[in-house]
């Protein structure tokens, strides 16, 4: 029997961590091995076949050169890990999904930047967090989401506060919510990296999400 994708999944480092759980689930559903990555669960074998960044706290401000008086909380050594590992997926060619503040972090490794808090931009949509499908998105026709997930218009869930404000380099915009904040990026050169401002991994159940963690390990 050949064996598992191995998927690197990245997260809080605490005991409770529901996200891990979750994506660790999708991911065995969708035919793949997940390994747990944080500031106290790092692997020895590098040697991984796809890369979940997931969410989280905010990323802190000096990263994209945002507001550094501004109320945010951060994990310096969190950041500085999943930077890491970022660098690391895009040298080799490892497919990228990012996950809420992940999508962020991968647009701002790339050089992009973030809107420290969107809440003065909401004139349509709310900004109460909840994990179910309550917000709708709309994807561009010709990207590589809107294939995969076999649909432009998306009910997804919302957890954030924060979001991309311009693309970083290698990056597309290819999916807002009603209020025109980005909510979806992929690669321009079709290179497998997708980053969602949703959390895909609460739900799974939902063919049109889970076809994000089948088309990782595909």
């Amino acid at each position: 029997m050949a064996a598992r994708p191995r998927v690197g999944v990245t997260g809080s480092a605490r005991s409770w961590a529901p996200a891990w759980w979750c994506a660790w689930t999708a991911l065995q559903l969708a035919g793949a091995s997940a390994e747990r990555i944080s500031v106290r669960h790092d692997i020895v074998d590098l040697s991984l076949d796809a890369l979940i960044i997931g969410g989280g706290n905010d990323i802190a401000p000096e990263h994209y050169k945002g507001d550094l008086t501004a109320p945010v909380r951060f994990d310096p050594e969190r950041d500085l890990l999943e930077i890491k590992w970022i660098r690391y997926a895009l040298e080799h060619k490892i497919p990228l999904l990012g996950i809420c503040r992940g999508a962020q972090l991968i647009n701002v490794v790339l050089g992009g930047n973030l809107f420290q808090d969107i809440r003065s931009l909401r004139r349509v949509t709310h900004n109460r967090p909840g994990l179910l499908p309550t917000k709708k998105v709309h994807l561009e026709q010709t990207s590589r989401l809107a294939y995969l997930c076999a649909r432009q218009s998306l009910r997804v869930n919302s957890l954030h506060h924060q979001a991309i404000r311009d693309p970083g380099k290698g990056l597309k915009v290819v999916g807002r919510d009603l209020d025109g904040i980005i909510q979806a990026v992929e690669a321009d050169d079709g290179q497998k990296i997708i980053g969602v401002q949703w959390h895909p991994e609460y739900l799974f159940y939902l063919p049109e999400q889970f076809a994000l963690f089948r088309w990782l390990v595909g």
